[in-house]
């Protein structure tokens, strides 16, 4: 396609697979060139961070090949599912960055807006023998399904006659049976090397609530049913999943092709007068049809007419024969007479010698599943973290969820950052290290992120050489490197907060910052940020010995700014508040929320793995202009690391503002 830029027009790295998948189906002219997307998360929780690579990957494909992502809820287990996740989730996808609407299209939608489309596809392969009730128990169905060494053993029910499953499909739709007494499951094979393709579920009764139909239904689709129609309805041309969904693209094929009469009706009623054409002898193509019906013929299945075509095709050990062959014939004859019984074939066949993807059918393409160390992403242990009260809801700092990430800090520069390096691979089990996601934050506040000084540990310093009751304003840079984000005025004064940890009483090896040598030797000067040279003299301890306040004496031509700055040599500079003027605030600082690379891993439970004392509260202070700070605007509090203002309980009053990241990486060390 001509409006597709190569990688050297756009200076970019190599593609990954699936971009050039598209790029390969688009010059194809596959799918009448159109490239659309979806991302279909089920509303039975918040979204993850593994979720956020997966947005990023479905709406960016869109974006960047001129398609459409649509935002689609797989809303089929009202059991699970919760208005209150779905709200989560719009705002999500928001504030990630990206947008379902498209020239003035909402592509917004819900599975249980399809569900009398499914039915009825549901119905067609009842009446086509491609599906039928089965009254066994779950542990029947289980035990017969079989091994991956041991084919699965034929329900009792599965032979049943066409109108007698149809009656009890009905059945089951008018609530006539019992939860849990019947299920509809397709009919395919239970010898199948894939499990999934051993007469999978397809529909179950629920007699429960759902969020958006109420008590109208009481069966409800499967989800591997449900997805591959969603797809379809949606002309979905590429449909993205993570690599646990691999062995499921089977029956995602299958389910579309069966029901390509009802699904694609006008390109069914196409094939079936291209197959009159075949069996007439007058469609230019006849032959290579013939040779494609043949190389497909794997795709046959076990109804008596699929079975008549491959005793046929079977056959042809020498070739294939001309199209004047009695064989031949007679296989165009069986295409033409039962169509709706070798749709699979068509689809193979017609795509390769008409069109490509003739039935217009969405295709599954899945990517490896994020892998983070020192993080679970497991719906079921994301909600049992949070039942169980292990994190302060859904939306905990520590949580590896979207909304958690957010309150954390998180931008959605640097979410995006994050799932670019993590890269796209067919391969799974490659784990990301937790310091990657640390590393994109850093990256992204260190060029946005005002400066500010916060204290939080707070230790008063005297400064006994200045006047008391004086106060003097002084210039502070907003950003070191990048003078047009400005300044801002602080406040000296005579007492200071100071960090405790910025005072020893015996320092350790190396100590540079404020002390006074027990053996009477000169004390070392230290730097006040923005201020002057301090000298400390002494220092006041209270019953406990705990040091409770440092005198000093400060430098008066020592300035910062002016000419006398640098005439006294320093080999530390501290931050520090005006005592006056500061304002109380409240810091949390979080850990991360497990202890080892792979949670997961090992003997007991993950839950063995949590970090102990993860959360810590801290009282202490920081410049008025940064109380007042709005809810998530960002800082780097100077040598401490960067921090957030809480979305949920930071106010003007009550300062309250978490850790998102170090300034370097210190996990471990």
């Amino acid at each position: 396609m001509s409006d597709i830029k190569t990688n050297e027009e756009e200076g970019k790295k190599s593609l990954n697979f699936i971009e050039a998948m598209v790029e390969k189906d688009l010059a194809e002219g596959k799918n009448k060139g159109r490239v659309q997307t979806r991302f279909p998360p089920e509303p039975n929780g918040y979204l993850h961070i593994g979720h956020a690579k997966a947005i990023c990957l479905d709406f960016g494909i869109a974006q960047k090949y001129g398609g459409v992502c649509n935002l689609r809820f797989d809303d089929t287990n009202p059991v699970k599912e919760d208005q209150e996740y779905v709200d989560g989730i719009l705002d999500s996808v928001r504030w990630l960055g990206f947008t379902w609407e498209h020239d003035g299209e909402k592509n917004l939608y819900f599975a249980s807006s399809y569900f009398e489309y499914m039915y009825q596809f549901a119905e067609h392969l009842v009446r086509t023998g491609y599906a039928y009730v089965d009254e066994q128990t779950a542990d029947e169905m289980r035990d017969n399904r079989g091994t991956l060494k041991e084919p699965g053993k034929n329900s009792p029910y599965r032979d049943r006659p066409i109108e007698e499953n149809l009656r009890l499909f009905r059945e089951m739709r008018e609530g006539k049976h019992a939860e849990g007494s019947m299920v509809l499951r397709a009919r395919i094979d239970m010898a199948s090397p894939n499990m999934n393709l051993r007469d999978p579920a397809i529909y179950r009764i629920r007699f429960a609530e759902h969020h958006a139909t109420g008590d109208k239904w009481c069966i409800y689709p499967m989800y591997t049913f449900a997805h591959p129609i969603e797809d379809s309805l949606e002309e979905i041309t590429h449909s993205i999943c993570t690599l646990e969904f691999e062995d499921q693209r089977a029956f995602y094929d299958w389910a579309l092709e069966r029901v390509v009469p009802v699904l694609r009706t006008p390109q069914f009623e196409e094939a079936k007068a291209v197959l009159t054409q075949m069996k007439d002898r007058t469609h230019p193509k006849a032959a290579e049809f013939a040779a494609a019906c043949f190389a497909a013929r794997e795709k046959l299945g076990q109804s008596a007419v699929e079975q008549s075509a491959a005793s046929i095709l079977n056959g042809w050990t020498n070739g294939v024969p001309d199209v004047s062959d009695a064989s031949v014939k007679a296989l165009f004859e069986l295409l033409t007479d039962h169509p709706e019984h070798f749709t699979p074939l068509l689809q193979s066949a017609l795509s390769a010698v008409i069109r490509p993807n003739f039935f217009l059918l969405s295709h599954q393409y899945e990517f490896n599943r994020l892998s983070l160390t020192y993080v679970v992403v497991s719906k079921r242990k994301l909600i049992q973290l949070v039942k169980e009260k292990y994190v302060d809801g859904w939306d905990d700092p520590r949580m590896p969820t979207i909304i958690g990430l957010r309150r954390r800090g998180y931008t959605p520069q640097s979410m995006q950052m994050f799932a670019e390096r993590c890269g796209i691979s067919k391969v799974s089990g490659g784990w990301i290290d937790y310091s990657v996601l640390e590393q994109c934050l850093r990256e992204d506040l260190e060029g946005c992120a005002h400066r500010r000084m916060a204290v939080m540990k707070p230790l008063k310093l005297i400064i006994d050489n200045y006047p008391e009751g004086q106060s003097e304003e002084l210039v502070a840079e907003n950003h070191p490197q990048k003078p047009e984000m400005g300044s801002r005025s602080i406040t000296f004064s005579r007492e200071l907060w100071i960090e405790e940890t910025d005072f020893a009483e015996v320092p350790p090896k190396g100590f540079r910052r404020l002390t006074v040598p027990a053996d009477g030797s000169p004390a070392k000067p230290v730097r006040l940020r923005y201020g002057y040279v301090i000298v400390p003299t002494s220092f006041e301890k209270d019953a406990e010995g705990r040091v409770t306040a440092v005198h000093a004496n400060y430098l008066p031509e020592t300035k910062s700014g002016t000419e006398g700055s640098m005439s006294v040599k320093t080999k530390a500079t501290i931050h520090w508040l005006d005592a006056q003027t500061a304002r109380a605030a409240e810091f949390r600082v979080y850990d991360r929320l497990f202890n080892e690379p792979n949670p997961e891993a090992g003997e007991g439970t993950f839950l063995d793995h949590l970090t102990p004392n993860s959360k810590t509260i801290l009282q202490g202070y920081v410049e008025p202009c940064t109380a007042d700070a709005a809810n998530e605007e960002r800082f780097q509090f100077e040598r401490t690391g960067y921090f957030v203002a809480d979305r949920k309980d930071h106010a003007p009053e009550h300062p309250v503002f978490n850790l998102s990241v170090g300034l370097r990486d210190s996990w471990g060390k």
